[in-house]
C-alpha cells in the first residue's frame, strides 16, 4: 500500500543492490530476483498531468513481472527552449508525477537527449516511450541510438487526450473561461482582460444569470403542474372508490332486498299483531254456564229488526211484561 509519494532521485541512493548487469529484453520478460528489479525509464513533460500520461506510465511500469520505474521530468529552462512554453511550473510538475501511483522515483531537470553518462549513473536498463518518432533538437528522433542499442521499449500513445489538446480547449472557449474565472471572483488585471471585456463579460454573467433563473422558474412550474395533475388524479381516483363504495351501501341497505326493508317489514309486523291480537281458541271451558245459549236481556233490542212504529214498540213492551208475569 502507498503511503508517501515517490521520492525524487537526487535525495535517496539507488534501491538496487545487486551488480547492475546488462539485461536482454528476453531475460526482464521472464522475471528478475527480487533484490534486482528491472530499472525502466520514461521521460517527458508532463504538463497539465493527465490520463493520458497516467497511462504511458502504467504501461512503463507493468512491461516486466520486476520493474522499477524512474521518470524524468525536463526543467522550465530546458521545455521552453526545446518545447515551448509551459502552463505548470516545473515544481507543480515535479509534484504531480510523485503523486502517480506507478512512479518509484522521480528525477528533476532531466536531459533533452539520454546519455551513456546518465543511463550509466541511474542503471536505466530499459527506456520506455511511444515508438513515433520524436523530432526535436535538431535530430530526427532523440531515442534513435536508444534504439540501436536495444535498450527502447515502446507503449501505446492514448487518443484523444493530450497537453496540447487541452490548451486548445482553453484558447477555442477563452470567452466562457474568462466569464468564469471573473464569476469566481478573480480581476481583469489578474486575467489580462480590457476593461471592455471586463464589462461585456459581467454583462454576459448577468445575462446567463436571468436565463438561469427563468430555466427554473419554468421547471418549477412544469413540477407543479404535474404534481397537480397527479394530486387531481389521485383524487378522482377515491372519490370514485368511494362514490362505488357509498353507492354500494346505499343498496346494501335501501335496496329491493335491503336490510332498511327486512326491518321494516319486521317492525310493521310487530305493530299489527299489537293492534290486532290473536282470538281465544273455540274450544276454552266456560264457568258454570251451560251449553245452550243464554237468553238476552229484555232490554236489548234486536238490531237486525228494529221496530218500524211507536205502536209498534209499545206492542213488543207490553208482550215482555206479560211474559215476565207467566214466567213468575
Amino acid at each position: 500500500t502507498l503511503t508517501a509519494p515517490a521520492p525524487f532521485a537526487d535525495e535517496t541512493s539507488c534501491q538496487c543492490q545487486a551488480p547492475h548487469e546488462k539485461l536482454t529484453i528476453a531475460q526482464a520478460r521472464l522475471g528478475t530476483p527480487a533484490d534486482r528489479p528491472v530499472r525502466v525509464y520514461a521521460d517527458g513533460i508532463f504538463d497539465l498531468f493527465h490520463s493520458g500520461h497516467a497511462r504511458a506510465l502504467m504501461q512503463a511500469k507493468t512491461l516486466f513481472p520486476n520493474s522499477y520505474l524512474l521518470v524524468g521530468v525536463c526543467s522550465d529552462d530546458l521545455t521552453h527552449k526545446f518545447k515551448g512554453f509551459t502552463v505548470m511550473n516545473e515544481t507543480e510538475r515535479y509534484e504531480a508525477l510523485r503523486h502517480c501511483r506507478y512512479v518509484d522515483e522521480v528525477i528533476r531537470d532531466a536531459p533533452w537527449t539520454l546519455t551513456p553518462e546518465f543511463l550509466e549513473k541511474h542503471k536505466i536498463d530499459f527506456v520506455a516511450h511511444d515508438d513515433i518518432p520524436y523530432s526535436s533538437a535538431g535530430s530526427d528522433d532523440v531515442y534513435e541510438h536508444i534504439k540501436e542499442a536495444g535498450m527502447f521499449v515502446p507503449t501505446q500513445r492514448t487518443e484523444g487526450i493530450s497537453t496540447s489538446d487541452i490548451i486548445t480547449r482553453i484558447v477555442r472557449d477563452y470567452d466562457v473561461y474568462a466569464r468564469r474565472n471573473l464569476q469566481r471572483g478573480y480581476t481583469a488585471k489578474e486575467l489580462n482582460v480590457s476593461f471592455i471585456n471586463e464589462k461585456k463579460y459581467r454583462f454576459q454573467n448577468q445575462v446567463d444569470k436571468m436565463k438561469e433563473k427563468v430555466k427554473n422558474v419554468e421547471e418549477k412550474s412544469k413540477e407543479f403542474v404535474y404534481k397537480v395533475e397527479e394530486k387531481s388524479h389521485d383524487l378522482i381516483q377515491k372519490w370514485e372508490e368511494k362514490s362505488r363504495e357509498f353507492i354500494g351501501n346505499f343498496l346494501e341497505l335501501f335496496g329491493p332486498d335491503g336490510a332498511w326493508k327486512q326491518m321494516f317489514q319486521e317492525r310493521s309486523g310487530r305493530m299489527l299483531q299489537a293492534f290486532s291480537p290473536r282470538q281465544s281458541p273455540n274450544s276454552s271451558p266456560t264457568r258454570g254456564r251451560s251449553p245452550s245459549r243464554s237468553p238476552s236481556p229484555p232490554w236489548v233490542f234486536n238490531k237486525a229488526s228494529p221496530p218500524s212504529s211507536p205502536k209498534a214498540a209499545s206492542a213488543s213492551l207490553s208482550s215482555m211484561s206479560e211474559g215476565d208475569e207467566d214466567e213468575k
